[in-house]
Formats: C-alpha cells, sequence, structure tokens
C-alpha cells in the first residue's frame, strides 16, 4: 500500500515539472503564461516560442510520463498504468505552477509509449497509429485541439477493439475524457468557428 501511494506521489510531482515555463524562462527569457493561451503546453509554446521550444516541450511532456511509469515497475508494477495517469493529473495541475498546467496531450501520448513499453503494448495500433492519425487530422483542419481529440478518441475505440487489458482501455477511455474536459474552452471556440489555426502545416488554399 505505501509502495503504490509513493508511486502516485512521484508520478504527480514528475508531472508537475512545467517544461513550458522552464524552457521559455531559462531559454528565450519569457512566461509563457502570460502570452499567447497562457497555456503550460506543446501547443502555447510553439504559438509564443517557436518550433524547436514546441518540439522539445512535446517530447519531455511525454517522457515524463515514461519516466514515471519505468519508475512503477521498478517499485509497483501493478501501478504502471496509475502512474502514467498521475503524471498527466500532475502536468495538468501542476503544485509547482500554482496548479494551471498544460491539456495533458503529450503526456497521454507519453501514457500510450508507456503502455508499450511496460505493459506490452501494440507498437503500431498503440502508438505509431495514433500518431499518424494526429498529423494527418492535423493536415486537414490546422487545429491541434480537433487533432488531439480525435486521434486520442480513435485510439481508445482502438484498445478496445483489440481488446486489451480492460483496465488499460478504461484508463484511456478516462484520460480521453478528462482531455476533453481541459479542452473546453477549445470546444467553445470551435463551436464559434473561432479556434486559432496553425500555418506550418495544412493544404494550400
Amino acid at each position: 500500500m505505501l509502495k503504490n501511494v509513493l508511486v502516485c506521489i512521484i508520478a504527480y510531482l514528475l508531472g508537475s515539472i512545467p517544461w513550458a515555463l522552464v524552457i521559455g524562462k531559462v531559454f528565450y527569457g519569457k512566461d509563457i503564461r502570460t502570452e499567447g493561451s497562457g497555456n503550460l503546453g506543446a501547443s502555447n509554446a510553439g504559438r509564443v516560442l517557436g518550433k524547436k521550444a514546441a518540439i522539445s516541450v512535446t517530447l519531455l511532456d511525454a517522457f515524463k510520463v515514461v519516466l514515471a511509469m519505468a519508475i512503477a515497475r521498478a517499485i509497483a508494477p501493478q501501478m504502471i498504468i496509475y502512474a502514467g495517469l498521475c503524471t498527466c493529473i500532475g502536468h495538468c495541475f501542476p503544485v509547482f505552477a500554482q496548479f494551471h498546467g498544460g491539456k495533458a496531450v503529450a503526456s497521454s501520448y507519453g501514457l500510450l509509449l508507456g503502455i508499450c513499453l511496460f505493459l506490452n503494448g501494440h507498437w503500431f495500433w498503440g502508438f505509431l497509429f495514433p500518431i499518424l492519425c494526429f498529423f494527418a487530422i492535423l493536415y486537414l483542419c490546422q487545429m491541434v485541439s480537433v487533432s488531439s481529440l480525435s486521434s486520442l478518441l480513435i485510439e481508445v475505440i482502438t484498445s478496445f477493439i483489440l481488446k486489451q487489458d480492460l483496465s488499460i482501455s478504461v484508463s484511456l477511455l478516462l484520460l480521453w475524457l478528462f482531455v476533453v474536459y481541459r479542452h473546453r474552452g477549445n470546444l467553445e471556440r470551435i463551436r464559434n468557428g473561432t479556434e486559432r489555426k496553425v500555418t506550418w502545416i495544412g493544404r494550400k488554399k
């Protein structure tokens, strides 16, 4: 029991590391909470700081989930998937940034990677396929929010179709619902036709 609690605390603290804030302040001298959407995620990092920052934040936010799951594997293997979820929660409500964090997209993909690494997930259907879906949908609609929610939903459905361990499929479903909740502002802007679009990808008009 103590090990389970310890894993959850470690995972939450790892998730609370606000890499977008750290990179912005250390390398660019900017607090991205005061610019763009104010969100501590890769999308806003890219909007405010540029592509290199967006890629760095994406990789680091995903890696902290994988690291938490690796620690869980060493301490309490039965907690691997829950460690991933706790890291995602920490990312959204980071204790190191006044509980105002990102929207758990990159960390969700970190969870998918962790499942493949530590829980014998299917590399193509469990990780590469949702990434391909993400970029395909982004190419078509040019909205990160739409491509993020859609690709993660596709992975949830795929997980149930492939009959993965039920705890994994249910965890992915709960995570997707959580990510939808974190994107409620984006969904409202989509309905209003005011959602921001990326300009570096998409069909020529």
